[in-house]
């Protein structure tokens, strides 16, 4: 058990590394020509499932920590299952890379991971002839790759970032163009890095289009994680006297979601020194506290906050007014059913929520101390949630956050180095 104590967040950090940006980073360097060097990659469980991943396909990997070099030496067949642990980044863009290299591999995950859905990406990848094998539709998955695709098109069948990058990283060989409809918006990493690693594409926000060509290695500097940095940016908005400044932040606007939510809420939110780091826009987030009022999440907003609903629901639970939040349905299907998940964690925290089948009612203004210990669900982004409520009302004791490793490892230092000193802020194993 481990308990977040009440205190503001005063200062300035940089959060962990990109998730999304690391996986794929890992991912294309192990095709690229030549030797890529990842810098400030994300140190998590998931990104090293990938990291471990590619080395067990062939290629050379020298973890030196703060940077990652990868050297693709020719992929082959693994002597052993793919084991994705609680990675569904890991074990979908992977069946994709896979399919198209011409590889026969299984992929497996804990008990969390044989939970979720992975029908969605064999399909597509049926679609191009490549056989896939599903335990009912979900892992252990084995997929036989086809090296020599021929391109052609593809419509999601749902906006999806796991699914579209799953479609570009099979056609990565295909010899000719690759064109992905029906997107919605849904995080474009994939397709910017595709171009960082010198690759001919066009994309909208709604369709892509990837012509035939090859991979050049390169030097690939991880933004901060717009994901994390959303606990620090809630947890100061909603607490008294806090002042934060969040460095080097990935400000991609297929990700910036929750930054309209909390603009939309009032929050006072400003950013800083604007740039653009290896095809990726960043920027440093100042937020100070202020009073916040209810607003709506739904739609396109939620496609690209779709890992920020919780901590969303959080700073809804400190708004005045009723937020609403629909069109998260897809929440349901993640490490946890994260809908459900907040809905009792706010409950336990004297705060009104009605839960409906895609996503939540929460009105503002009792959040209280839980009087008992609350449950992370072995879920990363609710253990940091639940950080984040105590910052104004703690104490608020936790099951289990070592889960929080999955995504950010040095969350608790960063967290504790934050809180102002003098109020007990910081986080300490309970007794």
């Amino acid at each position: 058990m481990t308990v977040f104590e009440a205190g503001p967040l005063r200062g300035e950090v940089r959060v962990a590394g990109d998730k999304s940006i690391s996986h794929r980073a890992l991912m294309f360097a192990a095709v690229a020509r030549g030797t890529t060097r990842v810098e400030h990659p994300n140190r998590g469980a998931d990104v090293l499932t990938t990291r471990d991943a590619v080395a067990a396909l062939g290629a050379r990997v020298d973890d030196r920590g703060e940077t990652i070099e990868i050297t693709s030496t020719g992929l082959h067949n693994p002597s052993h299952t793919i084991d994705a642990a609680n990675s569904g980044t890991t074990s979908r863009l992977m069946m994709g890379l896979c399919a198209g290299q011409g590889l026969t591999v299984t992929f497996d995950g804990d008990a969390s991971l044989r939970r979720r859905p992975m029908e969605r990406i064999a399909r597509p990848l049926r679609a191009m002839g490549i056989a896939v094998e599903t335990n009912n539709g979900k892992l252990p998955v084995t997929v036989h790759g086809i090296d020599d695709l021929p391109g052609g098109e593809f419509a999601l069948e749902m906006p999806s970032a796991q699914v579209k990058s799953a479609i570009l990283l099979a056609n990565l060989r295909a010899r000719g163009p690759v064109r992905v409809t029906g997107d919605a918006s849904s995080r474009d990493h994939t397709e910017r890095m595709l171009r960082h690693f010198g690759r001919m594409i066009v994309f909208d926000g709604k369709t892509i289009v990837l012509e035939p060509g090859e991979l050049t290695a390169q030097r690939v500097r991880v933004p901060a994680d717009i994901s994390a940095a959303a606990f620090f940016m809630v947890a100061a908005a909603i607490t008294p006297e806090s002042d934060v400044l969040l460095r080097d932040v990935g400000v991609n606007s297929t990700r910036t979601g929750i930054l309209d939510i909390l603009q939309a809420m009032g929050a006072a939110i400003t950013l800083r020194n604007r740039r653009d780091v290896d095809g990726e826009p960043v920027a440093d987030i100042s937020v100070r506290y202020g009073e916040l009022h209810a607003t709506t999440i739904d739609g396109d907003l939620v496609v690209r906050a779709i890992d920020e609903i919780p901590i969303a629901a959080v700073a809804a639970a400190h708004a005045g007014g009723t937020t609403r939040i629909r069109d998260a349905a897809d929440l349901r299907a993640k490490e946890s059913d994260r809908l459900s998940a907040m809905a009792k964690t706010l409950r336990a925290c004297g705060i009104e929520v009605t839960e409906h089948d895609d996503g939540l009612d929460v009105t503002g203004g009792s959040a209280q101390p839980p009087e008992a210990t609350l449950e992370s669900f072995d879920d990363h982004r609710i253990a940091m949630a639940i950080a984040a409520m105590a910052a104004p009302t703690g104490p608020h004791a936790v099951d289990e956050a070592a889960c929080v490793a999955i995504s950010y490892p040095d969350f608790e230092r960063d967290w504790r180095g934050l809180q102002r000193p003098g109020t007990h802020a910081g986080i300490s194993p309970a007794h």
